[in-house]
């Protein structure tokens, strides 16, 4: 008779933890990289074993510095990486002087193996500039939505709090990076453990990629009238073209003195002044983050000319488009 050989036990292989690169570009937000590294940590505490692990690198290998001045110390250079591995780019002030022709080319290179990249903050930019947005849904911060557009008219921008479409992400940086996480952990583990990181970080509304950065038109001004609310949302969208206050009062259904008065009620000022700043706060966003002429920031923003920018500009800011533009080169340069 045979010895019975003793039952062999067939327990599953333990499942390898998804890896993430963190690249930090200089200036990088540090809200947005903290943010996502520390809802990483406490799924794994969570969960009670790795299911996650990090590497941060970046250009040099050495020292970056967040745009709070503080200095951190990567665990390397750019690096070739796995097919599983998940990049996510992080970016913060001036990030176009931050992505540089080696960082363009790491990023194609690896993109072309598949991998899942990412942009945290501003870092669309970086990922837009290599080509790796082309066709695709993508969002940035608020502030270099109208820079990006100009630049990258070949992205579909949104003003989503993050978006993700396909093997591409992108977010709107500050505390988007949680919500970011919480989609990526819900996939991955369930949305159980998802909902567990968000207790821990204290996190009560977990937004989706339904969700604007911005706060609604009516919240920003803290005025609930529909009708106002309205105008102000087609004078945002009408920029480069600006409508006459005739022809917005009559979308709206009323006479153009109707909206004088509701815009002096609520915003002490007129619908013709209110909509010249906020053309002129787009024209200061293209002139601080893009090398565009002044004579094209002029235009892209509705004006005929570069003297009746200038004049108007230099009434709002106290100083004149050039001189706007020298500044902010000086300030780079330092």
């Amino acid at each position: 008779m045979s010895q019975m050989q003793p039952a062999t036990r067939n327990d599953p292989p333990a499942e390898k933890p998804r890896r993430f690169v963190f690249v930090l570009l200089e200036d990088f937000t540090l809200l947005c990289f903290a943010a996502a590294v520390e809802s990483l940590r406490i799924a794994n505490r969570m969960a009670g074993k790795p299911l996650y692990e990090w590497r941060i690198v970046g250009e040099g290998g050495d020292i970056v510095h967040a745009s709070s001045g503080s200095g951190f110390k990567l665990d390397g250079d750019l690096e070739e990486l796995g097919r599983d591995d998940t990049v996510m780019v992080c970016g913060g002030i001036d990030v176009q002087a931050a992505t540089t022709k080696r960082v363009l080319g790491w990023l194609r290179r690896e993109a072309r193996k598949g991998v899942l990249v990412g942009g945290l903050c501003t870092a669309a930019h970086t990922l837009a500039k290599a080509g790796l947005l082309d066709g695709k849904r993508a969002t940035i911060h608020w502030e270099n939505q109208d820079s990006f557009s100009e630049e990258f008219p070949e992205v579909d921008l949104t003003k989503s709090v993050f978006v993700v479409d396909g093997n591409r992400i992108t977010t709107a940086g500050g505390t988007s990076s949680i919500d970011l996480m919480l989609k990526l952990i819900a996939d991955h583990q369930g949305e159980e453990l998802a909902n567990m990181v968000a207790d821990q970080l204290i996190y009560a509304s977990i937004r989706t990629d339904q969700d604007t950065q911005r706060l609604s038109v009516p919240t920003r001004i803290g005025v609930r009238h529909p009708k106002l609310s309205k105008v102000i949302q087609m004078m945002e969208s009408n920029i480069e073209e600006p409508i006459s206050p005739s022809i917005l009062a009559k979308d709206v259904g009323m006479s153009t003195r109707q909206l004088e008065r509701l815009f002096r009620r609520y915003l002490n000022r007129s619908p013709k002044r209110y909509y010249m700043e906020l053309r002129l706060q787009k024209a200061r966003n293209l002139l601080m983050q893009t090398d565009m002429s002044v004579i094209n920031v002029a235009l892209a923003c509705g004006f005929a000319s570069p003297s009746h920018f200038s004049k108007c500009y230099r009434s709002h800011y106290d100083t004149t488009p050039y001189r706007e533009r020298g500044s902010h080169a000086t300030r780079l340069s330092i």
